[in-house]
């Protein structure tokens, strides 16, 4: 963690989880006693590729993203996850290290589930390996769907479609039609130049597709910004 993170705190945020309302009474406990909620700002490195998969990782506030940096800077990145959303269950299933850099665009609060927690959890609860079953199944769906838009999508397209897997249904359930996203969150999210998406935004949103105010996007037709651009692959 970097060092403008503020201290960890104490987790009545797993309350709001789906997953978490599923699980029995003594599972609960345990994981409230044993995980942690810690604030990272804009720009933070929650966790480092190389470094140890130390914990399953939620984003309770804020957006965070999955991404590889080279030595020059350049950088790739996998998939951006909002709020509610969770990521890095296949590392620490694994107990490997972790392959990517887990950063945050904008500040947000990180819940942090112990590893050994974690495979507990798996070992003792049947709706928690169907939740981690499904996660994985569709992480890795919208994965091959990322690398497919990176290298056959023209640009309007991968902004849609990089703005369209935030309201994964099964990843992403807490996001809003309303998404306080800036152009440049948006280009940190693709890769993309924020002059360039400034421009995709407006050919989406002269689509009606989204609406553009100050620093948010209103989502006008998900199942078309779902299809935009992908029709003929």
């Amino acid at each position: 963690m970097d060092s403008n993170d503020s201290v960890d705190r104490a987790v009545p945020e797993l309350d709001s989880h789906d997953w978490f309302a599923a699980l029995d009474a003594r599972h609960q406990t345990l994981l409230r006693a044993g995980s942690v909620v810690r604030h990272v700002e804009a720009g933070a490195f929650i966790t480092r590729r190389g470094e140890p998969s130390a914990h399953w990782i939620g984003v309770h506030t804020g957006l965070i993203k999955l991404a590889v940096y080279n030595a020059d800077g350049r950088g790739a990145t996998f998939s951006g996850v909002p709020a509610g959303g969770w990521c890095g269950e296949g590392s620490v299933l694994k107990r490997e290290l972790r392959r990517y850099d887990v950063v945050a665009v904008r500040a947000a609060d990180i819940i942090l589930v112990p590893a050994d927690l974690f495979h507990l959890l798996l070992a003792e609860s049947l709706s928690f390996n169907a939740f981690v079953i499904r996660q994985l199944n569709e992480r890795m769906g919208q994965f091959i769907a990322t690398i497919q838009n990176q290298r056959l999508l023209a640009v309007d397209a991968q902004v849609a479609q990089a703005i369209a897997q935030l309201f994964h249904p099964m990843l992403y359930p807490r996001t809003s039609r309303v998404l306080e996203l800036s152009q440049e969150e948006i280009g940190l999210l693709t890769g993309i130049s924020r002059q360039r998406v400034n421009q995709a935004l407006g050919h989406l949103a002269e689509l009606q597709l989204i609406s553009i105010a100050y620093q948010s996007i209103r989502v006008v037709d998900l199942d078309g910004l779902r299809h935009y651009g992908v029709a003929s692959l």
